[in-house]
């Protein structure tokens, strides 16, 4: 069991699969990219799937979030499923990907075992998208979304981030849309997640603009905390049902207390918190050939010193090192 000195218990396990995106969004990278990690460096294919095995048949997991960078630039993503999908007990699987390659690749992910998907889409104006990514790639988003629905990897859940000056009118045009089409919307705060450490918590559009913003069109009606468990997201009820809306806000009303996550990065390292400033390698452990029971100690012991919060709200707060693309979402 994965739990800390204030009860929580890590079930849920995000695992970063790559560095790389082939995008660049203004919230996460400059326009150049950066600098990826090196091959060696990455978990292979086996460690990746030895690091899942021992989380769900050793520690509790329950659930597993494949995240990158883009997970779907991993070439060996697909068999990765497949894998894991074969674990005693089996894991809940999901996806969080850019949606670009999901046309080509959401009936081959759905056989192998993945159960859904989360896809980042920030507008629905291709001009825009094209000023928030730096590529062309809109239709290609929404093509994937649109396979990732046939394929049935429900509920198709599309992640939404505002920023001033570019999308911050589209909350209510967004929600229609994902209404319309059978989508799960939720909006995430811009977190202080950036490579060029260019977050500034003035001007961010907030959880309560979004709802100010959703509420000119929409009638919301909270779901209530029963429902929402340990999800980082707050849900309303639009119109009476039975569609939801849900707001992440990591930074205004941060959800720590119910935190019950634990992350992987792609060269191997623990990560208690996505604004966490320190990690545990499990991938020397790993290339040491230690027993997978050493493993599982090193984890635990790593969730055992997490922090009460992420600690944003601190005047001494200071951004990782390393940016979303480098941690996994």
């Amino acid at each position: 069991m994965l739990i800390d000195t204030y009860g929580r218990v890590a079930t849920d396990l995000r695992v970063s699969l790559t560095d790389r995106c082939n995008l660049r969004c203004t919230y996460c990278m400059p326009e150049e990219g950066l600098q990826w990690l090196a091959k060696p460096d990455l978990l292979t294919d086996d460690e990746i799937v030895r690091l899942i095995r021992i989380a769900v048949t050793d520690l509790g997991v329950t659930e597993v979030r494949f995240t990158g960078g883009e997970p779907l630039l991993r070439p060996g993503l697909v068999g990765i499923v497949e894998r894991c999908a074969a674990l005693e007990p089996r894991p809940r699987m999901s996806l969080t990907t850019n949606g670009i390659g999901l046309k080509r690749t959401a009936a081959a992910l759905k056989a192998a075992g993945l159960d859904r998907v989360n896809v980042s889409l920030d507008t629905l104006r291709p001009e825009v998208f094209k000023t928030l990514t730096r590529r062309d790639r809109h239709q290609d988003v929404l093509d994937g979304m649109a396979a990732a629905r046939e394929a049935g990897l429900t509920p198709v859940k599309v992640n939404a981030v505002l920023m001033p000056g570019l999308n911050a009118d589209e909350a209510p045009d967004l929600l229609a849309w994902a209404v319309r089409e059978g989508y799960e919307l939720r909006f995430i705060e811009q977190m202080p997640l950036d490579a060029q450490h260019g977050w500034k918590r003035d001007g961010m559009i907030t959880a309560g603009d979004i709802l100010e913003s959703l509420r000119t069109r929409f009638t919301l009606t909270p779901e209530g905390s029963e429902e929402r468990g340990s999800a980082p997201a707050e849900r309303w009820v639009v119109d009476g049902g039975p569609h939801t809306v849900g707001v992440i806000a990591s930074v205004t009303r941060p959800f720590c207390r119910a935190c019950d996550r634990t992350r992987l990065t792609a060269d191997g390292q623990v990560r208690t918190c996505l604004f966490a400033t320190e990690e545990t390698d499990l991938r020397a452990a790993l290339r040491s050939d230690v027993p997978d029971e050493t493993v599982a100690e090193l984890w635990k012991k790593a969730m055992w010193g997490k922090k009460a919060g992420s600690g944003l709200d601190d005047p001494s707060f200071l951004q990782p090192d390393r940016p979303m693309s480098a941690i996994g979402g």
